[in-house]
Parts: structure tokens; C-alpha cells; sequence
């Protein structure tokens, strides 16, 4: 793996609720050429990503339902739709955790494909839709795995394992059943407290394809060091 394959892995996330759009604006400015997958922020800060990442190749992504995901239905779709026409064009949904718990599926797959089906009529254009499942809420790799399955069976692009703002954030274990759950053809996204470049490295090799953090500059430069001082040796 080259830095420029990194970098294409990593969600650059901004989700801090104290970040308003003039200091936002000036941290996009640092990341958008990196070759970050995206940059990942908060609803409020679509316009401003929209327009800073405008001719670059890295995506907007933002975050619906979030950080809980017990909002209603319609009101996820709607927020949905309308980040898409604002210039999102990935969406990371947090599951209703509670509708899982108690074996609710059929509202949970309804819940996601109403997401999806927003995003597909948005006047904006579809966007990828990630579906955050909080694993540190369920119980088990077997609901993990129906967690999953649902997800897909609703429509979903990716999976995802954690919001950042849960009791616990990825691990490779979770990383691993999302992986084998889901089969080779749709995405896994491992997010939350992953800060060092052994921490990417872990995740990936369970089974991530792509990487949500805060620390992805850091984690560019350290992989930056470790391969300079390679070649040196």
C-alpha cells in the first residue's frame, strides 16, 4: 500500500458540535489535497465542504439521525434528501439501535430504505449510503450479523461500526463478523478511536474498507515516516 492508497481509504471526519463554518472552512482547506476518501462533517457544514471541495476528487460526506438514530423515519429520509441536494454525496445513517434490541427488523430494514430511496430521488443525485450500527450496543456477533444483513437487505452501501459518540468505538473483532456478514461486495467502515496508523492497519486487515477518523493527517505523516525511513534502511 502507497500513501495515495491510504489516504483513499480515510474518511477525514469533523463532527465536533463546537465547529462552526469559518474555523471548518479553514480546516477543509488543510485536507482537501490529501487524497482523503472524503471529509466527513456535520449537516450544517455540507454548503461549506460542498463548496471548498468543489474540482477535487474527495467527497462530501455527512451524518444523518446522528449521533442516536432514534429519530422517525421520515424525518431521517427528509434530512437525507436535502443534504444530497446541498452537495453530500455519501450519507453515514445510524441504525435505530432500539428497533434492533428488540428484534424490530422490519422497522429497521424500513428505516434504512427509506434513507436510500431519498437519497436516490434527491435533485442532487444518489449518494452512497453508509449505515452506522453502534456495535458497542448489540449484543453479540449474532446481532451484529442481523444488524448487517438487514442493512444490505435494505439497500445499504456500506456498514459501519461506530459513530464516535457511542461507549466504545471500533474493534477488529466487530470489524471481522461485519465483514464475513456482509461478503466481499459491499463496504465496511471502521470508525471510532482509531488514531494511529497501527490502528488503520488493524482495521483493514479484519476486513475495512474504509477507515472513519479525525487523525487522518497524523496517520498520512506517519505512514510518510515509517516508508521514508524504509527506503533509508
Amino acid at each position: 500500500m502507497d500513501l495515495r492508497e491510504l489516504a483513499g481509504r480515510i474518511d477525514q471526519t469533523l463532527l465536533k458540535p463546537t465547529v462552526g463554518r469559518h474555523a471548518a472552512r479553514e480546516w477543509m482547506l488543510l485536507q482537501r489535497d490529501a487524497g482523503f476518501a472524503s471529509l466527513c462533517v456535520s449537516p450544517f457544514l455540507v454548503p461549506t465542504a460542498a463548496s471548498v471541495l468543489d474540482g477535487t476528487p474527495t467527497k462530501v460526506c455527512t451524518v444523518v439521525g446522528f449521533p442516536l438514530g432514534y429519530a422517525v423515519s421520515e424525518s431521517k429520509a427528509d434530512e437525507a434528501r436535502r443534504l444530497v441536494e446541498l452537495g453530500a454525496v455519501e450519507i453515514d445513517m445510524v441504525m435505530n439501535v432500539a428497533a434492533a434490541l428488540e428484534d424490530s427488523w422490519d422497522y429497521v430494514r424500513e428505516d434504512i430504505a427509506r434513507v436510500v430511496a431519498a437519497t436516490a430521488h434527491a435533485s442532487g443525485g444518489s449518494a452512497i449510503v453508509k449505515v452506522i450500527l453502534e456495535c458497542a450496543y448489540l449484543d453479540g456477533a449474532e446481532r451484529l450479523t442481523r444488524a448487517c444483513v438487514t442493512a444490505v437487505d435494505a439497500g445499504a452501501d456500506f456498514v459501519k461500526t461506530s459513530t464516535g459518540f457511542g461507549p466504545s468505538g471500533a474493534t477488529a473483532a466487530d470489524v471481522a463478523v461485519m465483514r464475513a456478514a456482509v461478503g466481499p461486495g459491499i463496504g465496511v467502515k471502521a470508525a471510532g478511536g482509531i488514531r494511529t496508523l497501527r490502528d488503520v492497519l488493524t482495521m483493514l486487515d479484519a476486513g475495512a474498507s474504509r477507515i472513519g477518523a479525525s487523525a487522518g493527517l497524523e496517520i498520512l505523516a506517519e505512514f510518510g515516516r515509517l516508508d521514508a525511513a524504509e527506503r533509508l534502511g
